[in-house]
C-alpha cells in the first residue's frame, strides 16, 4: 500500500514486518513523499492534498485466500467511479508501505492485523492516464487473509465480490489493474 517495494515478489512475515525494510527503502519512499509535500497543498491534519495534481502515488492491496476481494467504487470518489478496485489508497503520508496497507485495510473493509498471514510488495510502476490527465505511481501490496472475514465497506465502496483471478476480465476495473496484479501473484 505504501513505501517503495521491499523486493520484488518477497513475502514478509507479520511479526517480522519491521526488520524487514531496508534504511535505503525507507530513504526512496521518504524522498518521494518530501517532493510531494513541498509543492502541494495539505488537508487540516496534515495529509498531502492530490486533489488538483497531475501526479500521484498511490497504494494498491489485495486481499488473498485463493480468490482477490473487489471493491466497486463509489460515486462520491474522485476518479474512476463505478469500476471495480481493489482496497487502494494515496500514499498521503511517510510511513512504512506495510503500516500504510494496514490502516487502508482496516479504514475501506475493516479487516485488522489480526486476519493477516503475510504480505507480499511488488515492484512499482508509472502510468499516464490520459482520460484523466494524470500520471499513477503504483506500489502493489498482496495481503494473504488467514480467514475471508465478514466485508464492512466505508463510504468509497458500494458493493464488493470476491472472485478468482481468472475472472478479473469480466469485470469493468480500473486502468492496470491487471498489470498491478501480476506484480504481486
Amino acid at each position: 500500500m505504501i513505501l517503495v517495494p521491499a523486493g520484488a515478489g518477497r513475502s514478509i512475515n507479520i511479526v517480522a514486518e519491521n526488520k524487514f525494510f531496508m534504511s535505503n527503502n525507507n530513504i526512496i519512499f521518504e524522498n518521494i513523499i518530501k517532493k510531494f509535500s513541498e509543492k502541494l497543498p495539505k488537508f487540516s491534519d496534515g495529509r498531502i492534498d492530490y486533489s488538483n495534481s497531475d501526479k500521484a502515488p498511490v497504494l494498491v492491496c489485495f486481499k488473498y485466500q485463493n480468490d482477490i476481494l473487489l471493491l466497486k467504487r463509489s460515486d462520491k470518489v474522485r476518479t474512476y467511479q463505478g469500476l471495480w478496485n481493489t482496497v487502494a489508497g494515496y500514499l498521503d503520508e511517510p510511513k512504512p508501505v506495510i503500516q500504510k496497507a494496514y490502516e487502508e485495510v482496516s479504514e475501506e473493509i475493516s479487516v485488522g492485523k489480526k486476519n493477516i498471514l503475510k504480505t507480499k510488495i511488488g515492484d512499482s510502476f508509472k502510468f499516464y492516464d490520459k482520460d484523466i490527465k494524470k500520471i499513477w505511481i503504483i506500489f502493489p501490496v498482496l495481503i494473504e487473509l488467514k480467514f475471508k472475514p465478514a466485508i464492512k465497506l466505508d463510504w468509497e465502496h458500494t458493493d464488493y465480490k470476491w472472485i478468482k483471478i481468472r475472472e478479473i476480465k469480466k469485470y469493468n476495473v480500473i486502468p492496470h489493474l491487471d498489470k498491478t496484479l501480476a506484480k504481486v501473484l
